[in-house]
């Protein structure tokens, strides 16, 4: 069964993963069970990927992407001096531009490259510090209480999804697996074309991405895409680990984690901003 999600799909190790053998000649045959049984085989490693491996580089890439957060909202001017907003949302801007590049080359690569992995994170990191910061001093007069929030809510909706996946022993479907990326491409594809229609008169206030109630409804949408997204990604990360795959695609596995982690969060800050700018 050949991977639909968009950062699995290039791996031919995670596709593997998920395709049955079909080959007798892979078969064996058990001698502790009936004399008919026959297991698929998984090759011999000693640097498989494990839960823990996966575990460590996510954890390597969500602190990168913190810590450049970070230093992007120190480095940054102080909202209040003139100007600032503009420069902090020129480092949004430039690090969102440049984390979608990584993102596509990352995605589309065969073999992964824990460098781009790590590039990206950074980058991203500075996309979500501007962002962040620009969306503090817009919606919250500049104090980071909104942010922390974000981040609280976004733990939270990942421990959610974690537990009602293992506690209630979700299986990803084929048919799953295309709606919810048919959905996610569908979805793209619609805000970058409101993005660039935003340069022109034909959309006001950033239309689909703007901070009213149309904006709330469609980052609603968003965050309900990345709990599913979450859930392909646990369940291709279960696969991988089961099938002994090489420890490299720790590095993939932590790649999609990050992904979906920080669109997930920037909803929930979009969501927390049009609440605070309705109050």
């Amino acid at each position: 069964m050949r991977s639909n999600n968009p950062v699995f799909a290039r791996s031919e190790e995670f596709n593997r993963a998920t395709t049955p053998h079909s080959d007798p000649s892979q078969w064996t045959i058990d001698l502790n069970g009936d004399a008919g049984s026959a297991t698929p085989q998984a090759p011999a490693r000693t640097d498989r990927m494990t839960v823990d491996s996966v575990v460590e580089k996510t954890g390597i890439t969500l602190g990168l992407v913190a810590l450049a957060a970070a230093v992007t909202w120190f480095l940054t001017p102080s909202l209040d001096t003139p100007g600032a907003l503009g420069v902090t949302m020129t480092f949004a801007m430039g690090g969102a531009i440049v984390g979608f590049v990584l993102a596509m080359v990352n995605s589309f690569k065969k073999v992964i490259s824990p460098g781009l992995v790590l590039a990206y994170a950074a980058v991203e990191g500075v996309f979500v510090g501007g962002f962040s910061k620009a969306i503090a001093g817009m919606f919250a007069e500049g104090s980071p209480g909104i942010v922390f929030q974000a981040v609280l809510a976004t733990i939270i909706a990942f421990a959610a999804t974690l537990g009602a996946y293992k506690f209630f022993n979700i299986q990803v479907t084929e048919k799953f697996r295309k709606v919810v990326t048919i959905s996610l491409f569908a979805f793209v594809g619609v805000i970058i074309v409101n993005f660039i229609l935003s340069f022109t008169p034909l959309v006001n206030e950033g239309g689909l991405r703007g901070f009213g109630m149309l904006g709330l409804l469609v980052s609603a949408v968003a965050v309900v895409l990345a709990v599913f997204m979450l859930i392909l990604d646990f369940d291709y990360v279960e696969k991988g680990v089961a099938a002994g795959l090489p420890q490299r695609e720790s590095w993939r596995a932590a790649f999609g984690l990050t992904v979906t982690l920080v669109w997930l969060y920037i909803e929930i800050l979009r969501i927390l901003a049009i609440f605070a700018n309705n109050d």
